[in-house]
């Protein structure tokens, strides 16, 4: 994604930092400008039922750092984590991803209780919040099949669900253009490097995210109160715990 390190090392000079603190400034005393507004959409008429127990859902949406940080504020989610999916585990490595060629997008696998959060509700935060559903292979400032809307179904469950919303949606023309999310089964998801873990939290006054993603957790909290939680699950502290 455009303004994205290969590696961890970010801003060391001073000016970059004055830089990084104005730009986050700015957002705080205007949050109403981002790079993307969030779209008011009906729940899902078909969702699955509330059960015990933990189930998975990933979700592509342009650069896995916003996707990752809106989910982690999502109630009933234990774990959200940045990878990459639709292709095979040797090219699953940031580098390679971002050539385009990989059949890889950017990634987000989440960890969820059905009985508290369930699939429809994930689906409704994903298209509404976490990213622009009509936008084909890129979204904001990044480009190429690797930042595509994609939903990477678990199970046929979970495809007819996401199928039937997407087409409610469609119908119900809540969005100017139509919705050119896909949908894929059958893939592998495979956990990203540890710098792009949690790098939202991490890296509040990063320009990038700063414009593109903080103004997505706000949207959750504006549009989801419900759902919302203030404090995010973290990978990187789950790891060390």
């Amino acid at each position: 994604m455009s303004g994205k390190p290969v590696n961890g090392t970010f801003a060391k000079s001073a000016l970059a930092a004055l830089v990084l603190a104005a730009a986050a400034a700015a957002f705080w005393q205007t949050p109403a400008i981002s790079a993307e507004e969030a779209v008011v959409i009906p729940p899902p008429a078909m969702d699955e039922k509330a059960a015990p127990g933990t189930e998975k859902a990933v979700f592509a949406g342009g650069c896995f750092w916003g996707v990752q940080g809106v989910f982690q504020h999502v109630k009933g989610v234990t774990r959200a984590v940045s990878g990459y999916a639709g292709g095979e585990k040797d090219t699953a490595v940031y580098e390679t991803v971002g050539s385009g060629r990989t059949g890889h997008a950017e990634s987000v696998e989440i960890t969820y209780k059905p009985s508290e959060v369930t699939y429809g509700q994930l689906l409704q935060v994903y298209f509404s919040v976490a990213h622009n559903p009509t936008q084909l292979n890129f979204q904001g400032p990044d480009s190429g099949t690797q930042y595509r809307s994609t939903v990477f179904a678990e199970n046929d469950a979970q495809k007819k669900i996401a199928e039937n919303y997407i087409a409610q949606l469609d119908k119900a023309k809540v969005f100017p253009k139509p919705i050119v999310t896909t949908l894929e089964t059958g893939k592998t998801f495979y956990p990203a490097e540890d710098y792009h873990q949690d790098f939202l939290t991490l890296n509040p006054t990063y320009p990038y995210i700063v414009y593109n993603d903080l103004p997505k957790v706000e949207n959750l909290k504006s549009l989801f109160p419900q759902l919302y939680s203030d404090k995010p699950v973290l990978v990187m502290a789950a790891n060390k715990s």
